[in-house]
């Protein structure tokens, strides 16, 4: 059985800052995924174009709590304020099976 923590991120942008926001976050993938705590960093855009969702597993919340500390993430959220219809849904699992 893993420790490891999972999340599903739906992240919903405005019509007008789609391109922008889906570009913000494919840049962060490769120093996400070279981050020692992270297993795993994948997009997603939902078939209506809607939406990203981003799906994360780490080894522990002490390795996301990091994630969320580093500068390319950090500049991101920061340009959320402006992009987003609706704050990001985070949704955290454990692994049971």
């Amino acid at each position: 059985m893993s420790h490891h923590l999972f999340l599903f991120a739906t992240i919903t942008p405005k019509p007008v800052h789609m391109a922008e926001a889906r570009q913000a976050i494919e840049r962060i993938i490769p120093a996400t995924r070279a981050e020692p705590g992270c297993l795993d960093f994948v997009l997603h855009e939902s078939a209506d174009a809607g939406c990203l969702h981003l799906y994360e597993e780490w080894v522990d919340q002490a390795a996301l709590d990091q994630h969320y500390q580093m500068p390319y993430t950090a500049e991101v959220f920061a340009q959320y304020q402006e992009w987003l219809a609706a704050p990001v849904d985070i949704k955290k699992f454990t692994k049971i099976a």
